[in-house]
C-alpha cells in the first residue's frame, strides 16, 4: 500500500522505467529488409488462349443414316482408325452391279479379241474381204473402250463406297462428336471434332504497341491455368500473323507450346507475359508480405530515423514472384518491415 508523501522521484521511475524498456524490446523484435531495386523494364501481359495447331472438324461426304459411332469424347485415336459408319447398303450395291458390268463387257472383249484373230487368219487366206477384217477389228476396239469405261464407273461407285466410312486423319483426341446412331449425315455437316494434343499453341490478340514491345524482347513467358511455374519460349519462336484484324486493329500473336505441357487444353486460358528488357529506370521491390491495406490506404512500415517503424502510404505496381513492385512511397536502401503486425505494436 503506498502512501501519500511516497517521493517524487520514486514514482516517475516507476512510471518510465518499465515502458522505455518495453518499447526498446519491442523495436529490437522488427525485422528489417532493404527495399530492393532493379533496371529490369515493366513485363507487360496480354489475356490468351490455348489452341491445338492441328484441329479437324470431320465431316461426311455422302448422304446416309448413321449405323454406328466407334469413339467417344475424349478417346485417343490412331491415323486411319474408324471413327464412324454410314449406311452403305445402296452404295455397296451399285458398286456390286458396276462390277458386273465390268465382267459381261471383258467378256464381249473376249469374244471380239477371238472374232478379229479369227478374221485375220481368213483375210490370210483371202477369204474374207478388207472390210470384214476393219469392221472386226473395230469391234474389238470398241468392246475394250466399254471395258475401260466401266472399269472407271465401278471405280467411282468403290470410292463412294469407301466414303461411307469416317476415318481419322491423324493420331489424337476426339474433342466433340454431336451426333448419335440414326441421324442423317449429309454431305459438310460436322460429325467428328478431332485435335492434336501433341502440337498446341498459345494465341492472343496484341496491339502494335505491345507487339513491339514483344519483338524487343528476347524470350516471353506463358502461364497457364493449372499450370505452376511460368513456361519460357524464346523469342524467335513466337510469330505474329502479318495481318491486323480490321476491327479490333489487334495483331494475332501464336506462341508455340512444348509437348506434354501440363494444364494445356485447347480452349482453356493462358496469359502471355513479354517485355522486360534490361536498361530501363530505377525500379523499387519490396516483399509481398510487409504491405499494409487498410480501408482505402495502402502502405509499409518504413524504418524511421530513431529505429521506430513508421507507416508510410504507398502506391504498388505488378507482383514479381514473392516481391511487388512499389510505384512511389520508398527510395533505395530504406529498410521496410517484414512483418507490419509486429510492427504496429510499436508504440
Amino acid at each position: 500500500m503506498f502512501h501519500h508523501h511516497t517521493p517524487a522521484a520514486l514514482l516517475v521511475t516507476l512510471l518510465v522505467a518499465a515502458p522505455m524498456g518495453a518499447v526498446a524490446a519491442e523495436v529490437s523484435a522488427v525485422h528489417y529488409v532493404p527495399v530492393q531495386t532493379s533496371t529490369q523494364a515493366q513485363r507487360h501481359s496480354a489475356d490468351a488462349t490455348v489452341e491445338a495447331v492441328r484441329d479437324a472438324q470431320l465431316a461426311a461426304q455422302v448422304t446416309g443414316s448413321i449405323v454406328a459411332i466407334n469413339v467417344r469424347v475424349g478417346e485417343h485415336v490412331k491415323a486411319g482408325q474408324e471413327l464412324l459408319r454410314i449406311d452403305a447398303r445402296m452404295a455397296s450395291q451399285s458398286a456390286s452391279a458396276s462390277q458386273a458390268q465390268v465382267a459381261a463387257a471383258q467378256a464381249q472383249a473376249q469374244v471380239a479379241a477371238r472374232e478379229y484373230e479369227r478374221q485375220q487368219q481368213l483375210y490370210a487366206k483371202r477369204y474374207v474381204s478388207q472390210a470384214a477384217l476393219d469392221h472386226a477389228r473395230a469391234q474389238w476396239r470398241a468392246s475394250q473402250a466399254q471395258v475401260r469405261a466401266l472399269q472407271a464407273q465401278a471405280s467411282v461407285a468403290a470410292t463412294q463406297s469407301g466414303l461411307h466410312v469416317l476415318r481419322a486423319p491423324f493420331d489424337g483426341i476426339v474433342s466433340a462428336a454431336p451426333t448419335a446412331t440414326g441421324d442423317m449425315a449429309l454431305p459438310g455437316k460436322p460429325l467428328v471434332g478431332l485435335y492434336d494434343p501433341a502440337r498446341l499453341r498459345v494465341s492472343a490478340a496484341l496491339t502494335g504497341a505491345q507487339v513491339a514491345r514483344l519483338r524487343a524482347g528476347a524470350s516471353v513467358q506463358l502461364e497457364l491455368s493449372g499450370a505452376g511455374e511460368r513456361i519460357t519460349v524464346a523469342g524467335a519462336d513466337v510469330q505474329a500473323l502479318p495481318t491486323a484484324d480490321a476491327h479490333s486493329r489487334t495483331v494475332t500473336v501464336r506462341v508455340p507450346l512444348p509437348p506434354q505441357t501440363q494444364g494445356a487444353v485447347p480452349g482453356s486460358f493462358a496469359r502471355l507475359w513479354f517485355g522486360g528488357a534490361g536498361g530501363g529506370p530505377e525500379r523499387y521491390f519490396v516483399p509481398a508480405t510487409s504491405v499494409v491495406r487498410r480501408a482505402e490506404m495502402t502502405g509499409v512500415y518504413v524504418q524511421g530515423a530513431s529505429g521506430q517503424p513508421q507507416l508510410r502510404q504507398v502506391r504498388l505496381g505488378q507482383m514479381v514472384g514473392e516481391q511487388i513492385e512499389v510505384l512511389s512511397g520508398v527510395s533505395a536502401g530504406e529498410q521496410v518491415a517484414t512483418d507490419p503486425q509486429a510492427a504496429a505494436t510499436v508504440r
